[in-house]
């Protein structure tokens, strides 16, 4: 008696106790495939029939079984399992690792159950036991496929249990023993005659039928065809292309897989509600033509589609949508749904269709993965994953991919046949490429991303930036990149501190830290060019550069912003060929703070320190000889003298982060990163790298350029963490705004997640002034400020300017720039608290 179970498989074994399980298991698996129960027990209690130990042994097996299954390995559970809670707790477990989960039932006589537990010496409970096993397991028979079992294996009585064979079956995408060579086409779309010519020039003979219809394709090399799916819908032959592709698949000269084209199809000709759009019509319309055996041959080819295929010993994996690696050889609903539909982010596009995460750009894995379903002008390589989908049916190409030689093979589409919802190519304005319309930028934006995929832009927040840009800004050509917002630490809970850098390390996890010396300043974003014919020729626009604030407004009147640049092309003169650049982007911080916030200073700040200064001491006086005269205000002569003391603190802050200029003297620059050159982006340099970079700058012009202090630390030792918290302290304690506490990598992504580029962690006499005098008094409600839709902001700013670099570096048209440009400084708009 055969017993099938997949490769890659969780196997529950169901049973009474004395049933057999343990000695069923070590017959068919090897020990190392079974989990038992009893074992797990003894693991926590040193007694494996300790039934108090079962919520820790079990935690602890469910836990073993994870690490087998995420590494594909075919894991047996040996325990009772007769109650459905623990079962649903395993069918879980095989999801959550996209493995099948099988269900082996040994279902004995309770009798046999009874007689076996009473000659086992360590079985001293009593036959009730048994016989509510035996009724838990029966009352669970008809229940255990609905419950989510893929495959079901009833054992009745001894002899059939003796009788038993375990035959492990390979998954239907497990093709890895092919090896080729393959010719992969993209979705078709019922472009039936673009078909047979693609298959003509990939040098397939195509086979027809008496009426001269093509029924099949072989290559005279034995080369085979692989469809990635949406051979149907939208085109003017979708049975043709069904009947041709059908008749490689069944000879052995193709494979398919399924498209979502397919499984709507295959829904609909079973009589399903679904919505017919998308091309569904015409499909159906078409097929009720054919002959009713035709439709019955197409609905069981559709229902016999997978959802992908792992060929060539794992170095060919195909799938209608794409797979990220984790998923490649897996089965599981959630595989099959990613095969079919991709992953989407929620949001919808201008065109209402979804906006889907861009997985091929986060891909490392070791198989090149082929797909279509969202449609391309060219195929292009993306991280060993390319899009085949070149959308013939929209009046594109038709392509297919030789593998393993890697050459692309198109036919064009003989016309429009369907008329596509979103061009396959955004269009460009008829106008020049550093020409800017209000089109650009107006309205809900959505701006995809390299880093993090998709990010809205509401309409008011347009609205708002457009006021900004168009009344304040640097000449827009200019305007290429904005840097995002800093998310503070999160809160410290502990003493009269609100920042701590401890909460910072913490942030970051295990991941090495650079700690950059914070300087008291306003954020500058610096654009120098090698000479000035750079200007007129790369940004279209007369001039050396530009000096500009997060918001794009220019420090400096034009003369005072060419006498700068002048210092800065000459100090940076090493690095045009080292870069081999003509341009130079710069981050840093320009100071001293009253060089551009004087007025901030002068009509906030300095305002609230003069107003305490002249009423608080006339207070006390009044207040002290009241208390001379036995008035009981001395609270409040106490309270009062602590405010002049918070007021002073206040008043010595922001003096200390403002010092006398005249023009730029006295101006000074601290350059912390360099953001981009000719070609390049440099967010996969260390910070190592970029503060060599300024320490050489301030080296050749150190009346210009201010050197940043740093320190590195490791989280994960606690020296490195107590020598980063002295180092803090120190600084902050001798007047120091505080400091930026940075992964040392630079650009770090954990898993699919962006990892936000630093953390600030401000001193206390700083914060005095973004707080106010008095908010020492109030730690304990301000230790409940919201930091999330602030970290929100900065990790979609922090991937725009990133998108904004790179389209950049890559030369591509002003307007592509100023789309992500505009859109960080439209999300400047939204509700977060300033002081954070």
């Amino acid at each position: 008696m055969d017993l099938t179970i997949p490769d890659m498989a969780l196997v529950v074994l169901i049973g009474a106790s004395g049933s057999g399980k343990s000695t069923f298991a070590r017959k068919h698996f090897a020990a190392t495939q079974v989990l038992s129960s009893d074992f797990f027990r003894g693991l926590v209690s040193d007694d494996e029939n300790d039934q108090g130990a079962s919520a820790e042994a079990f935690d602890a097996l469910h836990y073993i079984a994870g690490k087998r299954l995420r590494a594909g390995l075919v894991t047996v559970v040996d325990a009772t399992n007769t109650q459905p809670g623990p079962r649903a707790a395993l069918i879980r477990l095989a999801k959550e690792h996209n493995v099948l989960p099988v269900a082996i039932v040994l279902d004995l006589p309770e009798s046999v159950c009874v007689r076996r537990n009473a000659d086992r010496p360590d079985r001293d409970f009593g036959a009730h036991v048994v016989h509510r096993h035996v009724t838990e397991l029966r009352r669970s028979l008809r229940s255990l496929a609905k419950e989510g079992f893929r495959r079901v294996h009833v054992l009745r009585g001894e002899s059939e249990v003796d009788a038993a064979r375990i035959v492990v079956e390979p998954l239907r995408n497990d093709l890895r023993g092919e090896a080729g060579p393959f010719d992969v086409i993209g979705d078709v779309h019922g472009c039936r005659a673009e078909l047979e010519e693609l298959l003509g020039a990939l040098g397939y003979a195509v086979d027809r039928d008496e009426r001269g219809r093509a029924v099949g394709a072989a290559h005279p090399a034995g080369r085979r065809a692989v469809f990635v799916g949406d051979l149907v819908d939208r085109g003017p032959d979708t049975p043709g292309v069904l009947r041709l592709a059908m008749g490689m698949v069944e000879s052995g000269s193709a494979l398919a897989v399924s498209g979502n084209h397919e499984h709507k199809l295959l829904r609909a000709l079973r009589g399903k509600q679904v919505t017919v759009r998308h091309g569904l019509a015409e499909s159906l319309e078409q097929l009720a033509a054919e002959p009713p055996e035709f439709v019955e041959r197409a609905t069981a080819f559709c229902d016999s589609l997978i959802g992908h295929y792992v060929l060539d010993g794992g170095a060919l994996v195909v799938a209608h949508a794409g797979l990220p690696e984790e998923f490649h050889g897996r089965a599981s609903g959630r595989v099959r749904s990613f095969a079919l539909y991709g992953e989407t982010t929620g949001e919808t596009d201008e065109y209402g269709l979804p906006v889907r995460y861009p997985w091929a750009r986060d891909y490392r894995g070791r198989a090149m993965v082929l797909y279509g379903h969202t449609p391309v002008p060219e195929a292009e390589w993306v991280n060993s994953t390319m899009c085949l989908d070149t959308g013939c049916v929209f009046g594109g190409k038709l392509t297919a991919l030789r593998y393993p030689e890697r050459e692309l093979v198109s036919v064009a589409a003989h016309e429009v046949w369907y008329e596509p919802v979103r061009p396959l190519v955004a269009p460009l304005p008829d106008r020049e490429p550093t020409a800017l319309a209000l089109d650009d930028v107006m309205g809900r934006r959505i701006v995809e991303t390299w880093a993090q995929g998709a990010v809205t832009v509401r309409g008011e927040q347009s609205a708002a930036a457009l006021e900004v840009m168009s009344r304040f800004s640097v000449d827009p050509r200019w305007l290429v990149y904005l840097p995002p917002t800093m998310a503070p630490a999160e809160t410290h809970r502990d003493g009269d501190v609100l920042e701590h850098p401890r909460e910072a390390f913490a942030g970051f996890g295990s991941l090495p830290v650079l700690c950059e010396e914070k300087h008291m300043g306003s954020r500058a974003v610096v654009l120098v060019t090698r000479s000035a014919s750079v200007g007129p020729r790369r940004f279209a626009v007369e001039g050396d550069g530009a000096v500009y604030t997060r918001t794009g407004r220019p420090f400096f009147d034009e003369e005072a912003t060419t006498a700068l640049l002048h210092r800065v092309r000459a100090a940076v003169a090493d690095l045009w060929d080292e870069l081999d650049t003509d341009w130079l982007l710069l981050d840093a911080e320009l100071l001293p703070w009253n060089a551009k916030a004087m007025d901030l200073i002068t009509t906030q700040f300095a305002a609230v320190g003069a107003a305490a200064h002249a009423a608080l001491p006339a207070a006390l006086s009044a207040l002290g000889n009241a208390v001379d005269r036995g008035v009981p205000v001395g609270d409040l002569l106490s309270r009062t003298s602590s405010r002049l003391a918070n007021a002073s603190a206040f008043r010595d802050a922001y003096r200390r982060y403002c010092r006398p200029t005249a023009g730029l003297d006295g101006v000074r620059l601290a350059p912390f990163q360099v953001l981009a050159s000719e070609g390049t982006t440099y967010h996969d340099r260390p910070h190592t790298w970029h503060l060599a970079i300024a320490d050489r700058l301030h080296a050749a012009d150190p009346g210009l350029f201010t050197r940043t202090a740093r320190l590195e630390v490791d989280p994960t030792s606690a020296e490195a963490v107590a020598a980063g918290v002295a180092w803090w302290e120190s600084m902050t304690a001798a007047g120091g705004e505080g400091m930026v506490v940075k992964p040392a990598a630079n650009f770090v992504r954990t898993g699919r997640k962006l990892t936000l580029p630093g953390l600030k962690v401000r001193g206390p006499d700083y914060l005095r002034i973004v707080y106010g005098p008095d908010y020492t008094d109030h730690l304990g409600r301000l230790r409940d400020r919201k930091l999330g839709p602030k970290r929100s902001l900065a990790l979609r700013e922090y991937a725009l300017g990133l998108e904004a670099l790179e389209r950049l570096a890559k030369a591509e048209p002003l307007w592509r720039v100023h789309e992500a440009v505009f859109a960080v400084l439209a999300l400047e708009s939204e509700p977060v608290d300033p002081r954070l």
